[in-house]
């Protein structure tokens, strides 16, 4: 899988702090093929503009994805669900060779939610 290093320029321009955060998401999108995926993961870390998570697809940066993120059993509304659309603004090897980290700028709606860091807790 590829990623973006130093010899790769990244897309990626953080304008917001992540905070580590697992919330069940739904990914839609179309590989590096061309091919259409489907793929439930969960969020890394996140932000109101932003998202990483993990993949076992193959994407490139620029791609544009569909996003759902939906909120944590403790979240107020329980059956609220965020949705929006992203681009992948960074990318990084995953835990084994067939993962991906995928860093994600929203370009629809923005997270807005209040949400603790897990490392907090």
């Amino acid at each position: 899988m590829a990623s973006a290093s130093a010899t790769t320029p990244s897309l990626e321009r953080r304008r917001e702090r992540r905070v580590p955060v697992k919330l069940p998401m739904l990914v839609r999108g179309t590989d590096r093929t061309g091919a259409w995926f489907e793929e439930r993961t969960s969020s890394e870390n996140l932000c109101r503009g932003g998202v990483a998570f993990s993949t076992r697809y193959v994407v490139d940066l620029g791609m544009k994805i569909e996003i759902s993120i939906t909120p944590s059993s403790s979240a107020p509304d329980p059956d609220a669900e965020f949705s929006t659309h992203g681009r992948i603004v960074h990318l990084k090897p995953g835990r084994n060779d067939r993962e991906l980290i995928v860093g994600v700028e929203f370009t629809g709606r923005r997270f807005h939610r209040m949400f603790v860091s897990e490392s907090t807790t």
